[in-house]
């Protein structure tokens, strides 16, 4: 498989606080197996000590690409991040894009990578607060139905996924990797 050779590629996409800390794992983990990561930052969080502090603190290697797209309402966003990421997919080629959580930059990623046809994993998944009005709701349910894996952190988030019509064989119950 291109994993045990070394050959796969992930493009990772994070642009708030909680994103940045659990990247930090999960890259170190990618890193242990061999496995190319090209980190991108959309800037959602542009502030120093909303981003660059926990890249600084946590030995998260830079962004390879920060797209310095924040501020303006939830339309606007996701809609500039999707552009932006589309491209980085098309000119990255990666094997995989991985998406953390319920932000605009996760939907933005899980979009570019369903319309490109590149499979999307989404740490996370599963996790719902029952309220539609929040656009962070829209966003997990939206990205875990356009997602290839979904690494639920929970047995309820598990058993809410597969509620929703997820197929098991797409679920990893893998526990909150904030612990």
């Amino acid at each position: 498989s291109p994993v045990e050779k070394g050959f796969m590629k992930v493009l990772t996409v994070v642009g708030a606080r909680p994103q940045f800390i659990k990247s930090a794992v999960v890259s170190n983990a990618l890193k242990t197996r061999n496995i190319e990561e090209f980190l991108v930052h959309t800037g959602q969080h542009f502030d120093e000590n909303m981003s660059k502090v926990f890249f600084d603190e946590m030995g998260i290697s830079e962004p390879q690409a920060n797209l310095g797209i924040s501020g303006g309402n939830h339309g606007k966003m996701t809609g500039e991040m999707l552009v932006e990421i589309e491209k980085l997919v098309i000119e990255q080629k990666p094997d995989w894009v991985l998406v953390y959580g319920d932000t605009n930059s996760t939907l933005a990623g899980s979009l570019a990578a369903s319309k490109l046809n590149v499979p999307c994993a989404h740490v996370e998944a599963g996790l719902r607060s029952d309220n539609r009005k929040m656009p962070e709701e829209i966003n997990r349910i939206l990205t875990d139905h356009a997602s290839d894996l979904l690494f639920a952190p929970t047995q309820i988030a598990f058993n809410r996924l597969l509620s929703e019509g997820i197929t098991e064989e797409k679920i990893l119950r893998t526990g909150d990797v904030m612990l």
